[in-house]
C-alpha cells in the first residue's frame, strides 16, 4: 500500500507559542524575553532569543499597536498610476519613519474609489490622513476629518475642517508659458481642465491666467482632457484634425504630455522644430531620455516636509492654541529638456 503524504496547508510564520515549544519553556518567558523585560536569567534570554533567530520569528506589529493606545500610523491615498504621487509616498515613507511614524497605504484606481480606500485605513486605525485628489462625490474624507488630522494634496478646498498642501500652479504654468514666449511662441494651446477634476480646473484657470499676464488672452486655447496618457493622445488627435498645429502645447501633467508626443511624433510632427511640448509635474516620466520632456517642477520633498510638520503638530498638539487651518503652497520650477524650441520662420 503506497503511503500518501497530506497534503501541505499555507506556510505560516513563527509563533511565541512555537519558541517556547522549541525550547522547553513557558510563553510567558518567551513574551518577557521578546520584550527586553526584567526577570529572565542570561542563559533563559540567550536561548529564547537564539530559538527565534532559528525560527525566523518576527514580531507581529498589529497586534502590537492593538495593545497600544497610540499606532503611531498615518494614511495616505494615492493612485498608483501617477508618479508624482508614488514618488511622494516613497519620500513619506522615509521621512514619516525618520519621525517614529509609520505609513500605511490607501490606493485608489478605476474599481477601487476615496470612500474605499479611506475605510480601509480607518480600520488599521490610522491616526491621521492625506489624500490625493479625493473623489468629487466621496464622503468618508469630510467624516474622518472630524475624528482625525486630515490633510488635502493636489487641489485647493474652502472646507475649514481640512488642512491644504498644494502645488503652486499659477507660478507653474506662468514659468511655463513665460518660457515659451521666450522662445517666439503666441499660438500656445493646454491639455487639460475640468475632466481632471477640481485640480485640472484649477490648473486650466492658471493656464489663462498666464497667457493673460503675457498679453496673449485673445490666443487661449484649452482642449479639457484629463491627465492620463490616454487624454493626452486623445488631445493630439484633436489637434492634428485642425487645419493647423499650435507653435506649442502645455499639458496639465507629464502622463497627459507622454501620450500627446507619442500621437504628434506618430503622425510625423516633429517635436521641437514644428510643436514645443511641455508637461507638469517633472516626473521620472518626463526625465525619460526617448522624451526628454520640459516640464513644470514640483517638489516632492517640500510636499513631503509639509504635510508631515502638519500632521505631527496635530498629533503631537504642539501646533499654535485653536485649530486655525493650515494651506501651504509648495514652489515650482521649470526643467528644461529637448521638447521646446524656438519657432520656425513663418509661424
Amino acid at each position: 500500500m503506497v503511503e500518501r503524504t497530506p497534503p501541505q496547508g499555507p506556510s505560516r510564520l513563527p509563533t511565541m507559542k512555537d519558541i517556547a515549544e522549541h525550547v522547553g519553556v513557558s510563553r510567558q518567558l518567551v513574551s518577557l524575553v521578546l520584550r527586553g523585560a526584567d526577570g529572565p536569567s542570561t542563559e533563559s534570554r540567550e536561548k529564547v532569543l537564539a530559538a527565534a533567530a532559528e525560527l525566523g520569528y518576527r514580531p507581529n506589529a498589529s497586534a502590537r499597536l492593538l495593545r497600544q493606545a497610540r499606532t503611531r500610523t498615518l494614511g495616505v491615498v494615492f493612485s498608483m498610476r501617477n508618479a508624482f504621487q508614488v514618488r511622494y509616498v516613497e519620500e513619506l515613507v522615509a521621512a514619516a519613519s525618520a519621525r517614529g511614524y509609520r505609513v500605511a497605504l490607501g490606493t485608489v484606481d478605476a474599481g477601487r474609489g476615496t470612500d474605499e480606500a479611506i475605510g480601509a485605513l480607518l480600520e488599521e486605525r490610522v491616526e491621521a490622513l492625506a489624500v490625493f485628489n479625493p473623489d468629487p462625490h466621496a464622503t468618508a474624507l469630510a467624516a474622518a476629518s472630524t475624528l482625525l488630522p486630515a490633510v488635502l494634496l493636489g487641489e485647493w478646498t474652502r472646507d475649514d475642517s481640512l488642512d491644504t498642501v498644494h502645488v503652486d500652479e499659477r507660478g507653474g504654468l506662468c514659468q511655463a508659458v513665460e518660457h515659451l514666449v521666450g522662445l517666439g511662441h503666441r499660438e500656445i494651446a493646454y491639455v487639460g481642465g475640468p475632466l481632471g477634476g477640481l485640480v485640472g480646473a484649477d490648473r486650466a484657470d492658471a493656464y489663462r491666467a498666464a497667457m493673460t499676464q503675457a498679453g496673449l488672452e485673445g490666443e487661449v486655447d484649452v482642449l479639457d482632457a484629463g491627465f492620463g496618457e490616454e487624454d493626452g493622445a486623445s488631445a493630439g488627435r484633436t489637434l492634428l484634425e485642425r487645419e493647423q498645429l499650435p507653435t506649442a502645447v502645455v499639458c496639465g501633467s507629464d502622463h497627459a504630455a507622454a501620450g500627446l508626443l507619442a500621437v504628434l511624433q506618430r503622425a510625423g510632427v516633429r517635436v521641437p522644430e514644428q510643436v514645443s511640448v511641455i508637461g507638469f509635474d517633472d516626473s521620472h516620466v518626463a526625465a525619460l531620455s526617448y522624451l526628454a520632456l520640459t516640464s513644470v517642477h514640483q517638489d516632492v520633498a517640500a510636499t513631503v516636509e509639509a504635510t508631515l510638520s502638519i500632521l505631527v503638530e496635530r498629533l503631537e498638539g504642539t501646533s499654535d492654541g485653536a485649530r486655525a487651518r493650515r494651506v501651504v503652497a509648495t514652489p515650482t520650477r521649470l526643467t528644461v529638456r529637448g521638447s521646446t524650441g524656438t519657432v520656425r520662420a513663418g509661424r
